[in-house]
């Protein structure tokens, strides 16, 4: 009992104040040094990657990179349009956003050439980087609106990317607030359904969620390492709420037990000490999994995986740290509340062990419940591990259908008002849907060579039924860089869209600039955007899978002393991950679940979601294989035959690992309602995965393989073989 957790539990059992004014001033330091050092974003060179990030960077150097821009539609209401009075609120409009200090110029109204309605777009460019244009749309807003009331007959309003960016954030903002809503209610109640007491089931949630508030604190300080690219607080949420109630309600059952187990015999100090040295440790064992595990992210090259690791890592970390610390001193001062409470009504302290001891023995006829449902795979292992696997792999076949693509502008809701209102500017003016960036480097005195090889390709271009209007030529002052701008009258999304990017990289321009010696070229823009990050990934794949798959090896060998174990953990998981990833392709990649949960099908994936999933789900599914198999190795230590130990095991830890599951899968499924696609696809499947994992992986599939593997299940822990002889006691790692 020498080991961290139970030093820190005996310290926080023995000084209970000194452990909860520790964390709350703890909780509060984090905060205040995040608020005062702020969150590092992200910044457009965070997100380069490919031949397009190349190509950007090229345009960057010639100061011709992108610039924010924003549209702003005047049409009419109903009735007659008045052409004149359209023309005077956008001439309106640009002499009011040419006053701005946000603004860098206004290009002249210019009206529409399709559609019935008149249009006319005034087209405002910002100063500034791409990214932080929607920090400054504000005031370009407030013009907008003055013009619509000034103009009540006419319909003005305003897009661009800024305007988008700014109304998805307040769109993820409320759906944050929604899932909040959700998630906090339907946790509490499986808390106080798991324990009977609503101070016990409180005290999960609140650790819980001031485990979160540490982790955003510490999150903008780690964004000075890591920038943040705006999901570091989604995921704390998810990820806090989820593992933080976990590893509490893991603490506090085994607290439960020891208190049963020993009658009244020993006080709250000495339960809590012995709940430390159990599950304690497997609090350490898997926050250190989840750690690790999510850490391969960072082999992605990518910031949003980068982000999502660290918020990830950090919450796990603190959330492990209140297990430990904070979480043993409110177990003793509610044990040494009761024992007080009893004292005053006159009772004996014999009375409320017995009620312990009867909580105990409801326990106990819980595990005797859950041993009947796990009565197939210890009675017919082999038929329950067939038919278990065969469904698991029936529910991957989708798999065969993957479609990742980049999850653009073009798949936000379309509730942001600015999302509406770029649906009819690309009705208006479907010249300004797409735009490919051709960027040319070389020596200046080349610089007539590139002019006259893209002018070549532009020509080409105009050719070409997939292009559309007329190319823009740009050249550096230093006659270094050279930027074609080229237009396409087809969505980001479209295959045609996808089709005339394929024509430039492969066609075009190996036949034009490719031909001048020592020049270097790209294409970017949109689609070449969410084209190359996919293919960015792809490539990336197959280093972070082998990672995390040696890790969870390492991990899981480590914890249990077993080879056998670490390549079974392994199976596992890879079993869960991909019936998970199939029935996310089945349900989003068709269209027959979008009323249901409130989507419409892009029949695709979002890139980011599998590997997101194969890291998360392998590092929380340790959870569950930590705390269920380090039950069945006690058991076993006790001297029972592996076969019986599993049934055993799994008895007396299914109650609570459905408890944890619960919690996971509530908070996981909340995130199904939020309106960004992506997000929406991500709550699924960790939902899904869950589920799998605790109904199926762990009450079927683990239990039926152990059984046949038998005392091979162990191997080559000899060590475990001789304290199995030697030692009368358990000394579990959960």
């Amino acid at each position: 009992m020498r080991e961290l957790p139970v030093r820190a539990a005996r310290w926080s059992a023995l000084h209970p104040w000194r452990a909860i004014v520790g964390w709350l001033v703890f909780v509060v330091v984090c905060l205040g040094l995040g608020a005062a050092v702020g969150t590092h974003s992200a910044s457009t060179e965070d997100y380069r990657v490919g031949e397009a990030g190349r190509a950007e960077a090229m345009a960057a150097e010639g100061h011709l990179q992108r610039k924010p821009m924003e549209q702003v539609l005047v049409s009419a209401k109903r009735g007659a349009p008045d052409r004149r009075g359209i023309d005077a609120a956008a001439h309106e409009v640009a002499a009011r956003m040419r006053t701005l200090p946000e603004v860098e110029s206004v290009a002249e109204p210019r009206a529409a050439h399709h559609g019935r309605a008149p249009v006319v777009m005034v087209e405002v460019t910002m100063k500034g980087a791409e990214l932080d244009a929607r920090q400054h749309v504000g005031p370009l807003r407030a013009q907008t609106a003055a013009v619509q009331r000034s103009h009540p007959e006419l319909v003005v309003e305003e897009t661009g990317a800024p305007s988008i960016s700014q109304g998805v954030d307040a769109q993820r903002g409320s759906d944050l607030a929604l899932s909040e809503a959700i998630t906090l209610p339907a946790t509490l109640i499986t808390l106080l359904l798991a324990f009977g007491s609503l101070v016990m089931a409180v005290v999960p949630l609140l650790l819980a969620l001031s485990s979160i508030a540490a982790a955003l604190g510490l999150s903008m300080l780690a964004s000075h390492l890591f920038p943040d690219a705006g999901v570091g607080t989604n995921v704390i949420i998810l990820i806090g709420l989820a593992v933080g109630v976990d590893y509490t309600l893991f603490y506090l059952k085994r607290e439960r037990e020891e208190r049963a187990r020993y009658g009244g015999r020993l006080g709250p100090e000495a339960v809590v000490e012995l709940a430390a040295a159990t599950s304690g440790r497997a609090v350490v064992v898997s926050g250190l999994a989840v750690a690790v595990s999510t850490a391969t992210l960072y082999l992605a090259a990518d910031v949003i995986f980068a982000s999502l690791a660290t918020g990830t890592i950090v919450v796990v970390l603190v959330a492990v740290a209140s297990s430990l610390t904070v979480l043993p001193a409110v177990l003793v001062k509610t044990g040494q509340r009761a024992e007080r409470r009893a004292q005053r009504r006159g009772a004996a302290a014999g009375p409320r062990w017995r009620r312990a001891a009867r909580t105990g023995r409801n326990g106990a006829r819980s595990g005797r419940v859950w041993a009947v449902l796990t009565r197939p795979a210890s009675r017919r292992p082999a038929l329950t591990l067939a038919v278990s696997v065969l469904l698991l792999l029936g529910l991957s076949a989708p798999l065969a259908g993957l479609k990742l693509v980049e999850m653009g502008r073009d798949t936000h809701s379309r509730e942001v008002p600015a999302m509406r209102t770029y649906d009819r500017l690309n009705a208006a003016f479907p010249e300004h849907r797409v735009t490919h960036q051709v960027v040319v480097r070389a020596r200046p005195d080349r610089a007539e060579a590139v002019a006259g090889a893209l002018t070549e390709l532009g020509r080409r271009a105009q050719g070409d039924p997939l292009f559309t209007g007329r190319p823009r030529l740009r050249t550096s002052e230093d006659r270094r860089i050279s930027v074609l701008e080229l237009s396409v009258p087809y969505l980001g999304n479209s295959a045609k869209a996808r089709t005339s990017l394929d024509h430039l990289r492969s066609t075009y321009l190996p036949a034009t600039v490719g031909r001048i010696p020592g020049a270097e070229a790209g294409v970017t823009g949109d689609v070449a955007r969410t084209t190359d990050y996919p293919a960015h990934q792809s490539a990336k794949l197959p280093l972070v899978i082998g990672a995390l798959l040696l890790v969870t090896f390492v991990m899981t060998a480590l914890a249990f002393g077993s080879v056998v174990l670490g390549l079974l953990g392994v199976a596992l998981n890879l079993l869960s991950a991909s019936a998970a990833l199939g029935l996310l392709v089945l349900v989003f990649q068709g269209t027959w679940a979008e009323g249901l949960l409130s989507f419409h099908s892009t029949g695709s994936i979002g890139s980011r979601v599998p590997l997101f999933l194969f890291v998360i789900l392998f590092g929380l599914s340790m959870d569950y294989q930590v705390f269920v198999v380090s039950r069945i190795r006690e058991a076993v230590l006790r001297g029972v035959p592996t076969r019986q130990a599993v049934v055993d095991g799994i008895g007396s830890s299914a109650a609570v690992v459905t408890s944890a599951a619960v919690v996971m899968v509530t908070v996981f499924a909340s995130f199904v309602f939020l309106h960004l696609i992506e997000m929406k696809q991500m709550g699924f499947v960790l939902a899904a995965a869950v589920l799998l994992d605790a109904f199926i992986i762990r009450i079927l599939v683990l239990p039926a393989a152990m059984t046949l593997l038998g005392e091979a299940s162990w191997w080559p822990a000899r060590g475990l073989r001789q304290t199995r002889r030697t030692a009368p006691v358990p000394v579990g790692v959960g």
